[in-house]
């Protein structure tokens, strides 16, 4: 497995962005956004001068994505973690194999600080995300308008 950061620093393509939507929005499956959500949370991570950045994590094999992350800064240090991680999908072919695990270690090793995320209850990868230390401090609650 090839695993690339893309970072504000980096130089990516728009082909590149694509890619990484195209696969979110087809692998996330009924816990994903549409299409310009994932496109508007790629160019926050990859935006430190008019946002707070964060970074995209993809894994490859054999020269197609198998598994992606996405991490946005916050910008709130101190009493909100520093880090929303805001996607992250396997594809079907490699769940159940430790590739969500990988994603999710090489993520804290790049992560300046803490992390937080938003995960439904009834997503199987909450008992990945609990085994790797998340814990549910807060009931979200929104007004939607």
């Amino acid at each position: 497995m090839d695993y690339t950061f893309y970072t504000p620093q980096d130089e990516v393509t728009e082909q590149q962005k694509r890619e990484v939507a195209d696969f979110l929005f087809e692998h996330l499956d009924q816990f994903g956004d549409e299409y310009d959500a994932i496109m508007r949370c790629i160019n926050f991570a990859l935006d430190d001068k008019k946002k707070f950045g964060g970074f995209i994590l993809v894994a490859k094999e054999k020269g197609s994505v198998a598994g992606a992350v996405i991490i946005n800064k916050t910008g709130m240090a101190g009493y909100i973690p520093e880090n929303i991680l805001v996607y992250i999908a396997v594809h079907k072919d490699f769940r159940g194999k430790g590739l969500g695990k990988d994603l999710m270690l090489k993520t804290f090793d790049k992560a300046e600080g803490s992390i937080k995320l938003h995960v439904e209850p009834e997503n199987p990868a909450r008992f990945l995300y609990e085994k790797l230390g998340f814990t549910s401090k807060y009931l979200e609650m929104r007004l939607n308008r």
